[in-house]
């Protein structure tokens, strides 16, 4: 029986992974290949790799693991089961598992919006986040797609980084009377035509069609269209979740269901790489303490 495995080769399972290796614990990391910013050219805001490709980012990550001796494997989980003491892990290939403690870093996928040309514009000139994209498009001309207290809640935030910015709602745009002003007060218009295609070359963004009406220049679309989880393993073992739709975790990414940790984009906090691989490491501390208690090296509370 294996101590952990990690499901999710992102910066947060890796993360993970390495503190656990570094404490001497048979680790098998096994991952999917599909992580989030797959279509993104660079990550942003990780302290030295700013601007890093993000598969470079993973692959330095895998190199690491080898000297500690960490497993590594590539394949879909299908399921995850608790079993006495532990658990029971089922590839797609038939392939059974069996560890002490299991920790998801399966991370969350976008809801991309349903527009034609969305998905070539994705990571190129369509975005989610403007912490990780805003700055390469300071003073541009930008949409925000979303409806609601979110569509606005993004449009606002934009102004960080340019002050031209417009709401595109694709339909009634649900907004309260006090959204409405905030935004007029802001100077950011509010569409709500039916949206067609985006019109494109290989990605790169030049104007929004409507199913009526003239089209609307812009070079970039952050859209706010919420997301959903990779992988269903938390919720079939039992774990609570949050309004956002993230998995409920105590602060070192221990779930309500003992032995199962959640870290990374699919759990609590702010869903960045660098916060990520923090989470990552912080769990692994919480585990080793674990298996340390359980072995009668931690001095027992009164």
């Amino acid at each position: 029986m294996l101590d952990v495995i990690v499901i999710g080769g992102g910066p947060a399972g890796l993360s993970a992974a390495l503190m656990l290796g570094r404490c001497r614990r048979r680790v098998l990391v096994l991952d999917a290949g599909t992580p989030r910013n797959a279509a993104s050219g660079a990550l942003h805001g990780y302290f030295t790799r700013d601007g890093c490709p993000p598969q470079e980012l993973l692959a330095a990550g895998r190199r690491e693991l080898a000297q500690y001796g960490v497993e590594q494997g590539s394949g879909r989980v299908v399921a995850v089961a608790r079993a006495g003491g532990g658990f029971h892990v089922r590839l797609e290939d038939g392939r059974r598992l069996s560890s002490r403690r299991i920790l998801i870093a399966t991370g969350v996928q976008d809801r991309l919006p349903a527009i034609d040309g969305a998905d070539a514009c994705y990571g190129v000139s369509l975005f989610h986040c403007p912490y990780c994209d805003g700055w390469e498009r300071r003073n541009q001309r930008l949409a925000v797609y979303g409806r609601g207290q979110s569509g606005a809640g993004l449009s606002l935030a934009l102004q960080t980084w340019t002050d031209d910015v417009v709401l595109l709602t694709d339909g009634p745009a649900r907004l309260t009377a006090a959204a409405r002003k905030r935004l007029a007060g802001r100077g950011i218009g509010i569409d709500q035509r039916r949206i067609g295609a985006l019109r494109h070359d290989n990605g790169v963004l030049h104007a929004v069609l409507f199913a009526q009406g003239p089209e609307l220049e812009c070079e970039g679309v952050f859209f706010t269209t919420g997301q959903h989880q990779q992988a269903a393993f938390a919720r079939e073992l039992g774990c609570e979740f949050n309004r956002k739709g993230t998995v409920r975790t105590e602060r070192y990414g221990q779930t309500c269901v003992p032995g199962v940790f959640v870290v990374g984009d699919a759990s609590r906090d702010v869903q960045f790489a660098i916060v990520a691989a923090a989470e990552g490491a912080k769990a692994a501390v919480a585990i080793n303490e674990q298996f340390q208690a359980e072995a009668g090296q931690r001095v027992p509370e009164e």
